[in-house]
C-alpha cells in the first residue's frame, strides 16, 4: 500500500532551504514542492494518464501559493477523472490565450477596414479609421475580441453621447455591429454584442440636413447682402453659386476650371465627381450639367479674374493645388445668425420647394438639376434628351427670383407646367 504523503504546513514551502540535489516537499494527490540548489521553489504534479507516467507544472512558489497549488491540483483531478489530459487542457488554453491575445478588437477592425477597402472611397476610408481611432480605440481596442460584452460597448457608446455627438455614437454603433459580425465570419468571435443594445441608446433627432422655407429666403438674402461687402471675393462667389445653382457642397468647392466654359456657357461635372458616380460598384456613368442663370455666368467671370489662374475655382488658401472647403459657407451662415437652422446642403432642399411651389415646375425636372437618379432604366437618357432646355429657362427663372424676392418684387414665370 502507497504510503500518504502528510499535508504540509504554510511554513514548509517558506522556510525550506535548497540543497546540494534537488528534493521534493510532497502534499499529497500528487502535488509537490521542488526545490532547487539555487534556491528557486516550483510546484510540479506527478499523475498517470492512460497508463503513463506523466508531470503537470503549476507555477513558482511564492507566485503561487500553496493554497493556489491545491485548487489547481483538484481541478487537474476533475479533468482526469472525466478523461482529459490535463495538460493537454493547458496547452489549448494557453493557446486560445495568445490567439485571443492576437486578436484584439484594434486588430480585427484594422483587418475588417482592410478587407472593405476596395469598395470604399479613399475618403470613407480615411474617415472611417480615423472615428475609429478617436472615439473606440481608446477604449476597448486593447481587448480580445472575445471578451467584449454588450454592456463593455454600450458604456463606450454612451461616452460618445455625453458629449452630444448622438449621430455619431449611432454610426460607430453600426461600424461596431459589421466589425463582431466580420470576426464571427472569420472564426474569431461567437457573438456580435452590438445586436443586444438595440433601444439602449438615445434616440437621433430624424429628418434631412437644416434648410429655411420658401417663405424665409428673402430674410437670408438679405442677411447676406448685409454682410458680404466684408467677404472675399472667391468666399461670395462660392455663397452666391451655393444658393442660385444648389449642386452639392463638394461639387462645387472641388469645382475645377476645366469643367467651365465661359465662352460658351457651359459647365458639365464629370460623371466621377458625382456622388452616384464615386461608388465602387454600380458607380452611375453619366455626366452632370449643371445650368446657371445669366447672373451665375456673371460671378463666374468674375471670380475667373481672380482665381483663373488655378486648377480650382475655389483654390484652398493655403496650398492652391487643392480646392478649398466649405467653411466659407458655413461661418456666413453663422455670422448671419443661421448657425443650426441653414446648412450649404440645405440649400438644395431650399431650391427644390422654390420652384415647385413658387416657379411651378415638375418635381422630375428639378430633381435632374440636383441630379438625383432617376428611377427607371431610360432615366440617363431622359435626363440628357428631354429636359435640358425646360432646365435652361427654370434655372433662368431661379436666378430671377432670388434676384427680386429679397425687394418684393413679381417674378415672370415660364411656360412649363405638370403635364
Amino acid at each position: 500500500m502507497p504510503k500518504l504523503a502528510i499535508p504540509l504546513t504554510d511554513i514548509q514551502p517558506r522556510t525550506a532551504k535548497p540543497k546540494e540535489k534537488p528534493y521534493k516537499l510532497g502534499d499529497g494527490g500528487g502535488l509537490f514542492l521542488l526545490v532547487n540548489p539555487d534556491g528557486s521553489k516550483y510546484w510540479r504534479m506527478s499523475y498517470r494518464f492512460n497508463d503513463k507516467e506523466r508531470l503537470l507544472a503549476f507555477g513558482k512558489y511564492p507566485d503561487v501559493s500553496l493554497k493556489d497549488a491545491r485548487n489547481k491540483r483538484i481541478a487537474a483531478r476533475e479533468k482526469i477523472d472525466g478523461g482529459i489530459n490535463p495538460a493537454d487542457a493547458k496547452r489549448l488554453e494557453k493557446t486560445q490565450k495568445a490567439i485571443s491575445a492576437a486578436n484584439t478588437f484594434e486588430a480585427v477592425a484594422r483587418e475588417w477596414h482592410a478587407n472593405k477597402l476596395e469598395s470604399w472611397q479613399p475618403r470613407t476610408a480615411t474617415n472611417v479609421l480615423h472615428r475609429l481611432e478617436k472615439d473606440v480605440f481608446p477604449l476597448i481596442g486593447r481587448y480580445p475580441i472575445t471578451d467584449i460584452k454588450a454592456p463593455v460597448v454600450l458604456d463606450m457608446l454612451r461616452q460618445i453621447e455625453r458629449r452630444g455627438a448622438l449621430d455619431m455614437a449611432k454610426r460607430q454603433s453600426q461600424v461596431c455591429g459589421q466589425i463582431f459580425r466580420f470576426a464571427i465570419a472569420e472564426g474569431k468571435a461567437e457573438n456580435d454584442p452590438v445586436s443586444n443594445l438595440r433601444g439602449a441608446l438615445k434616440p437621433r433627432e430624424r429628418g434631412h440636413h437644416a434648410a429655411i422655407t420658401p417663405d424665409e429666403l428673402p430674410d437670408l438674402i438679405r442677411a447676406f447682402e448685409k454682410i458680404e461687402g466684408r467677404m472675399f471675393v472667391p468666399t461670395k462667389v462660392m455663397f452666391r453659386l451655393m444658393m442660385m445653382v444648389f449642386v452639392r457642397t463638394s461639387e462645387l468647392t472641388e469645382t475645377p476650371w476645366s469643367e467651365i466654359d465661359l465662352e460658351n456657357e457651359s459647365w458639365v461635372i464629370d460623371w466621377h465627381r458625382m456622388k452616384m458616380g464615386k461608388k465602387k460598384i454600380g458607380a452611375r456613368k453619366v455626366n452632370h450639367h449643371v445650368f446657371l442663370p445669366t447672373q451665375g455666368w456673371a460671378l463666374l467671370r468674375e471670380l475667373h479674374a481672380i482665381t483663373g489662374g488655378n486648377k480650382y475655382l475655389f483654390p484652398n488658401q493655403r496650398d492652391h493645388d487643392k480646392p478649398a472647403t466649405n467653411f466659407g459657407i458655413l461661418a456666413a451662415l453663422k455670422r448671419m445668425g443661421y448657425a443650426g437652422k441653414m446648412t450649404g446642403h440645405g440649400f438644395r432642399s431650399l431650391a427644390m420647394g422654390v420652384i415647385k411651389e413658387r416657379l411651378g415646375y415638375r418635381h422630375e425636372v428639378v430633381d435632374r438639376q440636383l441630379s438625383h437618379a432617376s428611377g427607371d432604366a431610360y432615366g440617363e437618357a431622359y435626363d440628357r434628351a428631354l429636359f435640358l432646355e425646360e432646365r435652361k429657362i427654370m434655372m433662368q427663372e431661379y436666378g430671377d427670383y432670388l434676384e427680386t424676392a429679397a425687394k418684393g418684387g413679381t417674378v415672370i414665370r415660364a411656360n412649363f407646367r405638370a403635364a
